[in-house]
């Protein structure tokens, strides 16, 4: 039977596991409709792809293995490291918003491993959709990032992966997604076969189970293997690991599968050695070549992580102490290989990570497997090359309507900004900025505010350019509570007026605990649990109903963004909150003058 291996690429939300999971279904590997490619709780809240992930199909006597890769910036060194192991890549594209940044990101990963792209338009019955335009925007794309002429002779497919359907051309028959699969056949070439040299294997993602231990997934690029088979594991450092395989994996719709035997040409997972790592070199013989090695992005940014010492530590969570902690984070590194972390302090941990939602995932990961922790503001990482001062930039794109356009240019502009290109369509104005990582840190939000929802921001890391100086962004101060116990309508409604609140009547609060910003820029301690005096006396307003705006809920990434440096994210299974480092209103005069 022969193999075709493809990785499916695209920016955040242009349809690629939509697209996964339809192929799945015609070819009747999937029958349930509810079953996704996207099987984490996590995932599916969020409406993204995570996780790089493994399956594969059967058609005309074919095995399709397919890789359905992350969208998101945070993530992408997850896409880079499936492009090694595929002979071809579907890039999908949204026919409404066309090529977008981390578009641009996948596709030049894929041409400089040499990869010929087939193009995938998809969602074409958008009432705003212009698939034609999007087909030149991505040819132009293509001709940007120094694409051969071989690369730019693509194919197109146009397709709606929510209805299961796909065209070779907009006139055609929308009928089923047969015209995808065939070109698929037509375009990729057969997984080669080398089954009689001996087993060569590299590992581009890992995976970990709690009786088999580490495992690694990746590609047999020569000969074949079985359960209980000697091999060594080669490192780039010179070292040689020597190991037996225990298990092995194959992909088959959206299981793994335990097979006696794999051959060259297929994507399968290999058990039974715990120092396999990612780019690793599993063979036979000592004198075999080592694959080229697969490199990991560095991390951008880096917050502390420490044991909750809150006034409320422990009562929601099972997870709480240092050693727990500390467990958990060790046996993330083992799959997660975009993630740094510095065990030395000892009291806390430095976790280094590519970007916010990058971290939030691993909060909330934590959160739900009943961990509590509380996290420091995210600091970007500086560092010098050349005894020059760098830092992380990020191109950022934006598509506002043209009204906000100023507001967003006068916001970026005081957050060291550059601007790049301005594209005006109709009602619709594109920016593409070269900003510090350290800008848009904390913008998100304010953004979303500024431009009513309708805002669409993307960013992608592009490298380390010189310190670009002080920041200053955060225009708003912390109301601080200065006492202990519920908060009570009448209090906050007289403290709403002073800013936004981030809690309800009723919430069980502490001395240190934030419970909302000022408008004026300045900390201030206030008493929410104050309630109002009784009196004998009838005032004029003693019968009006108590009138609170609805407060700004706090997430893991809202907390990420607004804190300060004296300040920490406590972290739940039930609650997120922002508090001081030092509680009482003593103490943290105490941290400044220290500071002076």
């Amino acid at each position: 039977m022969e193999i075709r291996n493809i990785a499916i690429i695209a920016h955040v939300d242009h349809g690629k596991t939509k697209l996964t999971d339809a192929l799945l279904r015609q070819t009747g590997m999937v029958t349930d409709d509810k079953v996704s490619m996207d099987s984490n709780a996590l995932e599916q809240e969020r409406g993204i792809t995570i996780y790089a992930k493994n399956t594969s199909l059967f058609y005309k006597n074919t095995k399709i293995n397919i890789v359905d890769t992350p969208g998101h910036a945070d993530f992408g060194s997850e896409v880079e490291r499936v492009l090694r192991s595929v002979d071809c890549v579907l890039l999908v594209v949204d026919a409404q918003e066309g090529p977008m940044p981390q578009t641009k990101f996948v596709l030049r990963k894929s041409l400089e491993l040499g990869l010929k792209p087939i193009v995938v338009i998809n969602k074409i019955d958008k009432p705003a959709a212009m698939p034609t335009w999007t087909q030149e925007r991505v040819l132009e794309l293509f001709m940007d990032l120094g694409a051969n002429y071989e690369q730019m002779d693509f194919t197109t497919v146009f397709a709606i992966a929510k209805d299961g359907v796909a065209m070779t051309s907009l006139t055609d028959e929308r009928k089923d997604l047969t015209p995808l699969l065939d070109t698929i056949l037509d375009k990729v070439a057969s997984a080669t076969i080398k089954a009689d040299e001996p087993f060569t294997f590299q590992a581009f993602n890992l995976g970990y189970d709690n009786y088999l231990g580490r495992m690694g997934v990746g590609r047999v690029y020569h000969g074949k293997a079985k359960p209980g088979q000697k091999v060594l594991v080669k490192k780039h450092s010179g070292e040689i690991i020597a190991g037996t395989l225990t298990k092995i994996f194959s992909f088959e719709g959206t299981t793994r599968k335990e097979v006696d035997e794999v051959e060259a040409g297929d994507i399968v997972m290999l058990a039974g050695l715990p120092e396999l790592y990612i780019g690793d070199t599993v063979c036979i013989e000592p004198e075999q070549a080592l694959l080229p090695e697969i490199k990991i992005d560095e991390p951008t940014i880096s917050l502390n992580f420490l044991v909750n010492n809150s006034p409320f530590a422990g009562r929601e969570g099972k997870m709480v102490t240092n050693s727990q902690i500390r467990e958990r984070l060790e046996r993330e590194l083992k799959v997660n290989v975009g993630l740094k972390i510095d065990f030395s302090a000892g009291d806390y941990y430095k976790v280094y990570g590519r970007g916010e939602l990058h971290i939030v995932v691993l909060l909330e990961n934590m959160r739900r497997e009943g961990y509590e922790v509380q996290v420091s503001q995210p600091q970007v990482i500086i560092k010098e090359e050349n005894g020059v001062k760098v830092e992380p930039y990020e191109e950022v794109t934006i598509d506002i309507h043209k009204d906000f356009t100023g507001m967003v240019i006068d916001k970026l502009a005081k957050r060291k900004g550059q601007l790049v290109t301005m594209q005006p369509n109709d009602h619709q104005t594109r920016l593409i900025y070269h900003i510090p990582t350290r800008g848009i840190l904390g913008y998100r939000g304010e953004f979303v505010v500024d431009t009513r929802g309708e805002g669409i921001l993307c960013t992608e890391f592009i490298g380390f350019k010189p310190f670009a100086g002080d920041i200053d962004k955060r225009a708003s101060g912390s109301m601080i509570s200065g006492e202990t116990g519920k908060a009570l309508a009448y209090s906050l409604a007289n403290l709403q007026e002073r800013g936004n609140l981030y809690i309800e009547p009723n919430t069980d609060i502490y001395e240190g605990m934030i419970i909302g910003d000022t408008a004026k820029g300045l900390d201030m301690t206030v008493n929410p649990i104050k309630g109002k005096k009784l009196t004998n006396m009838r005032s004029s307003n003693a019968d009006m109903a108590i009138q609170l705006t609805r407060p700004m809920i706090m997430t893991l990434e809202r907390g990420l963004e607004i804190m300060s440096e004296d300040e920490y994210l406590e972290v739940t299974p039930q609650s997120i909150r922002l508090r001081k480092q030092a509680l009482t209103e003593i103490d943290r005069a105490r941290s400044e003058r220290k500071k002076d």
